[in-house]
């Protein structure tokens, strides 16, 4: 995935905001984080991701999924945007979307995406 792909799958949620941390691109969803691409590896930091999920995707996709020190007690997984596929980042990016945006929103764009897939 490139950089201009993984914004467009960041920026295509509801009130996705763009800003800057550590020199790096970094996202948030009503105040709070939302992702960043970390500059140390080119890795994007993955929220609601439990401990046990983590170690199961850095044993199927080690070449994608990894974490550091700093993150070993958090729920999350860095992730190489290199070898990272668009749709599951966008999979990741929804759980932590609907934790972090408002849930009247979150509600309207369930109703929103049922809308569209039964074609109402």
């Amino acid at each position: 995935m490139t950089q201009d792909e993984m914004e467009a799958i960041v920026m295509a949620f509801p009130m996705a905001e763009k800003g800057v941390s550590y020199g790096r691109p970094s996202y948030k969803v009503n105040g709070k984080f939302f992702t960043r691409l970390r500059r140390e590896d080119d890795s994007l930091v993955i929220m609601e991701v439990s401990l046990d999920e983590r170690e199961m995707l850095m044993e199927a996709e080690p070449g994608t999924f990894h974490f550091t020190a700093h993150y070993r007690d958090y729920p999350c997984v860095l992730a190489r945007i290199a070898t990272l596929h668009p749709g599951s980042f966008k999979n990741f990016l929804e759980r932590r979307w609907r934790k972090v945006a408002p849930k009247k929103l979150v509600n309207e764009w369930e109703a929103a995406q049922t809308a569209a897939e039964t074609g109402a």
